[in-house]
Protein backbone atom coordinates (compact mmCIF):
# COMPACT_ATOMS: atom_id res chain seq x y z
CA UNK A 1 0.00 0.00 0.00
CA UNK A 2 3.01 2.07 0.61
CA UNK A 3 3.63 2.28 -3.49
CA UNK A 4 0.44 2.77 -4.15
CA UNK A 5 -0.15 5.64 -2.22
CA UNK A 6 3.21 7.29 -3.62
CA UNK A 7 1.87 6.93 -7.31
CA UNK A 8 -1.95 7.69 -6.60
CA UNK A 9 -1.84 10.17 -3.06
CA UNK A 10 -6.00 8.53 -2.52
CA UNK A 11 -7.52 5.63 -2.38
CA UNK A 12 -10.24 5.00 -5.55
CA UNK A 13 -11.58 1.06 -6.07
CA UNK A 14 -10.69 1.43 -10.27
CA UNK A 15 -7.27 2.87 -9.26
CA UNK A 16 -6.15 -0.05 -6.72
CA UNK A 17 -7.55 -2.65 -8.80
CA UNK A 18 -5.19 -1.22 -11.78
CA UNK A 19 -2.23 -1.32 -9.87
CA UNK A 20 -2.60 -4.56 -7.78
CA UNK A 21 -3.20 -6.34 -11.79
CA UNK A 22 -0.48 -4.21 -13.20
CA UNK A 23 2.21 -3.20 -10.67
CA UNK A 24 3.06 -5.78 -8.37
CA UNK A 25 5.50 -8.71 -9.17
CA UNK A 26 3.02 -11.73 -8.93
CA UNK A 27 4.84 -15.16 -9.95
CA UNK A 28 6.64 -17.86 -9.08
CA UNK A 29 10.09 -17.87 -7.77
CA UNK A 30 12.64 -18.95 -10.07
CA UNK A 31 13.86 -22.08 -8.47
CA UNK A 32 10.54 -23.58 -8.35
CA UNK A 33 9.30 -26.00 -11.35
CA UNK A 34 7.23 -24.79 -13.57
CA UNK A 35 4.48 -27.01 -13.62
CA UNK A 36 3.94 -26.27 -10.06
CA UNK A 37 0.41 -25.07 -8.83
CA UNK A 38 1.13 -23.76 -5.46
CA UNK A 39 -1.08 -20.50 -5.86
CA UNK A 40 -2.82 -20.63 -2.36
CA UNK A 41 -7.20 -20.57 -3.13
CA UNK A 42 -9.40 -19.40 -0.42
CA UNK A 43 -11.98 -21.73 0.82
CA UNK A 44 -13.39 -20.02 3.56
CA UNK A 45 -13.79 -16.47 4.55
CA UNK A 46 -15.94 -15.97 7.92
CA UNK A 47 -16.73 -12.31 9.00
CA UNK A 48 -18.26 -11.14 12.04
CA UNK A 49 -18.41 -7.50 14.47
CA UNK A 50 -17.64 -7.79 17.80
CA UNK A 51 -19.37 -5.67 20.35
CA UNK A 52 -21.49 -2.51 20.51
CA UNK A 53 -21.74 0.88 19.96
CA UNK A 54 -19.15 2.79 18.09
CA UNK A 55 -16.04 0.74 19.11
CA UNK A 56 -15.65 -2.74 17.55
CA UNK A 57 -13.45 -5.62 16.36
CA UNK A 58 -13.73 -6.87 13.24
CA UNK A 59 -13.33 -10.59 12.89
CA UNK A 60 -11.84 -12.67 10.17
CA UNK A 61 -11.57 -16.21 9.83
CA UNK A 62 -9.70 -17.39 6.62
CA UNK A 63 -8.98 -20.55 5.54
CA UNK A 64 -6.38 -21.07 2.37
CA UNK A 65 -5.91 -24.80 0.53
CA UNK A 66 -3.07 -25.58 -1.18
CA UNK A 67 -2.64 -28.48 -3.95
CA UNK A 68 -1.02 -31.22 -1.79
CA UNK A 69 0.34 -32.56 -5.44
CA UNK A 70 2.16 -29.95 -6.20
CA UNK A 71 4.14 -29.30 -3.01
CA UNK A 72 6.20 -33.01 -3.24
CA UNK A 73 9.65 -30.87 -4.25
CA UNK A 74 9.60 -27.63 -2.77
CA UNK A 75 12.87 -26.33 -1.32
CA UNK A 76 12.72 -24.53 1.97
CA UNK A 77 10.85 -21.92 2.61
CA UNK A 78 9.30 -19.33 4.98
CA UNK A 79 6.13 -17.04 4.57
CA UNK A 80 3.25 -14.72 5.36
CA UNK A 81 0.09 -13.73 4.33
CA UNK A 82 -0.92 -10.58 3.80
CA UNK A 83 -4.51 -8.91 4.51
CA UNK A 84 -5.38 -5.85 3.18
CA UNK A 85 -8.26 -4.05 4.39
CA UNK A 86 -10.06 -1.06 2.48
CA UNK A 87 -12.34 0.64 5.28
CA UNK A 88 -15.48 2.32 4.66
CA UNK A 89 -15.16 5.93 5.38
CA UNK A 90 -17.19 6.05 8.18
CA UNK A 91 -15.10 3.81 10.20
CA UNK A 92 -10.74 4.55 10.82
CA UNK A 93 -8.60 1.96 12.81
CA UNK A 94 -6.03 3.39 15.57
CA UNK A 95 -2.35 3.63 14.14
CA UNK A 96 -1.28 3.80 17.75
CA UNK A 97 -3.77 1.48 18.90
CA UNK A 98 -2.44 -1.03 16.27
CA UNK A 99 1.28 -0.56 16.82
CA UNK A 100 0.68 -1.88 20.30
CA UNK A 101 -0.46 -4.80 19.15
CA UNK A 102 2.20 -5.03 16.65
CA UNK A 103 4.31 -4.57 19.79
CA UNK A 104 2.90 -7.49 21.94
CA UNK A 105 3.15 -9.60 18.85
CA UNK A 106 -0.21 -10.24 17.24
CA UNK A 107 0.72 -9.20 14.02
CA UNK A 108 4.18 -9.79 12.20
CA UNK A 109 3.63 -5.83 10.72
CA UNK A 110 0.95 -3.42 10.33
CA UNK A 111 -0.13 -0.40 8.90
CA UNK A 112 -2.41 2.57 8.18
CA UNK A 113 -2.77 4.52 4.99
CA UNK A 114 -4.95 7.28 3.59
CA UNK A 115 -6.99 9.26 6.24
CA UNK A 116 -5.03 8.75 9.36
CA UNK A 117 -7.22 12.47 11.07
CA UNK A 118 -9.06 10.17 13.99
CA UNK A 119 -10.95 13.62 14.60
CA UNK A 120 -12.72 14.16 11.77
CA UNK A 121 -16.40 13.20 10.83
CA UNK A 122 -17.10 10.78 8.39
CA UNK A 123 -18.63 13.42 5.70
CA UNK A 124 -15.00 15.21 6.07
CA UNK A 125 -12.79 12.11 6.09
CA UNK A 126 -11.56 9.90 2.78
CA UNK A 127 -11.30 5.72 2.84
CA UNK A 128 -8.48 4.65 5.07
CA UNK A 129 -6.61 1.15 4.47
CA UNK A 130 -5.24 -1.43 6.91
CA UNK A 131 -1.82 -3.80 6.11
CA UNK A 132 -1.89 -6.77 8.39
CA UNK A 133 1.18 -8.82 7.77
CA UNK A 134 0.81 -12.60 9.64
CA UNK A 135 4.23 -14.54 10.04
CA UNK A 136 2.84 -18.43 9.14
CA UNK A 137 6.39 -19.74 9.80
CA UNK A 138 9.09 -21.89 7.69
CA UNK A 139 7.35 -24.26 4.95
CA UNK A 140 4.00 -23.03 4.83
CA UNK A 141 3.20 -25.44 2.17
CA UNK A 142 4.99 -28.18 3.25
CA UNK A 143 3.35 -28.35 7.21
CA UNK A 144 -0.32 -27.26 6.25
CA UNK A 145 -1.69 -29.72 3.42
CA UNK A 146 -4.94 -29.32 4.52
CA UNK A 147 -5.09 -25.89 4.36
CA UNK A 148 -4.05 -23.11 6.68
CA UNK A 149 -6.13 -21.14 8.63
CA UNK A 150 -5.91 -17.67 9.79
CA UNK A 151 -7.90 -15.88 12.61
CA UNK A 152 -7.97 -11.87 13.18
CA UNK A 153 -9.54 -9.22 14.96
CA UNK A 154 -8.79 -5.83 14.22
CA UNK A 155 -10.23 -2.93 16.39
CA UNK A 156 -12.23 -0.47 14.45
CA UNK A 157 -13.78 2.76 15.54
CA UNK A 158 -16.80 4.69 13.92
CA UNK A 159 -16.49 8.17 12.94
CA UNK A 160 -19.04 10.62 13.93
CA UNK A 161 -21.53 10.13 10.91
CA UNK A 162 -25.13 11.25 9.85
CA UNK A 163 -27.66 9.53 12.20
CA UNK A 164 -31.03 8.25 10.60
CA UNK A 165 -34.58 8.63 12.75
CA UNK A 166 -33.27 5.37 15.09
CA UNK A 167 -29.86 7.16 15.73
CA UNK A 168 -28.20 4.65 14.10
CA UNK A 169 -26.24 4.84 11.07
CA UNK A 170 -25.36 1.84 9.00
CA UNK A 171 -21.62 0.75 7.65
CA UNK A 172 -20.83 -1.99 4.91
CA UNK A 173 -17.27 -4.13 4.93
CA UNK A 174 -16.24 -5.37 2.00
CA UNK A 175 -14.22 -8.74 1.75
CA UNK A 176 -10.01 -8.05 2.59
CA UNK A 177 -7.86 -8.55 -0.26
CA UNK A 178 -5.32 -11.53 0.20
CA UNK A 179 -1.47 -12.03 -0.43
CA UNK A 180 0.87 -14.97 0.33
CA UNK A 181 4.68 -13.83 -0.01
CA UNK A 182 7.25 -16.51 0.15
CA UNK A 183 10.75 -16.44 0.30
CA UNK A 184 13.20 -19.18 -1.27
CA UNK A 185 16.18 -20.22 0.79
CA UNK A 186 19.01 -22.00 -0.24
CA UNK A 187 20.20 -20.24 -3.11
CA UNK A 188 22.74 -17.66 -3.82
CA UNK A 189 20.14 -14.99 -2.88
CA UNK A 190 16.47 -15.30 -0.99
CA UNK A 191 13.99 -15.02 -4.08
CA UNK A 192 10.50 -13.42 -2.95
CA UNK A 193 7.48 -14.91 -4.46
CA UNK A 194 4.51 -13.12 -4.73
CA UNK A 195 0.38 -14.67 -4.57
CA UNK A 196 -2.85 -13.49 -5.03
CA UNK A 197 -4.99 -15.57 -3.67
CA UNK A 198 -7.87 -16.70 -5.59
CA UNK A 199 -11.78 -16.96 -4.36
CA UNK A 200 -14.05 -18.53 -6.79
CA UNK A 201 -15.12 -21.38 -5.20
CA UNK A 202 -14.50 -20.01 -1.57
CA UNK A 203 -17.23 -20.31 0.81
CA UNK A 204 -18.43 -16.47 2.38
CA UNK A 205 -20.49 -16.31 5.94
CA UNK A 206 -20.67 -12.88 7.56
CA UNK A 207 -22.87 -11.92 10.48
CA UNK A 208 -26.06 -10.35 9.11
CA UNK A 209 -27.56 -9.61 12.40
CA UNK A 210 -28.97 -6.01 13.36
CA UNK A 211 -25.73 -5.08 15.88
CA UNK A 212 -23.68 -4.96 12.48
CA UNK A 213 -25.26 -1.36 12.28
CA UNK A 214 -22.76 1.02 14.21
CA UNK A 215 -24.53 3.86 16.93
CA UNK A 216 -22.85 7.09 17.75
CA UNK A 217 -22.72 7.35 21.64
Amino acid sequence: MESYYEKYGSLLDSDFHAFIAQALPFGLCGTLPDTLNLVPKLSLLQRNLIGEGSHRHLSSSIRFSIDPKSITDLPTHSCEVIIIERLPSGVFADPFELQHLLQRGVFNDVAVFGDTNLELPSFLSSQSVVEIHMDVGPNLLLRHKNGLDINIELPLHARYPPLDESGYSRVKFGPPDLFVCCSIKGTSHNQSCLFTSTSEDAELESDARPHKTLKQS
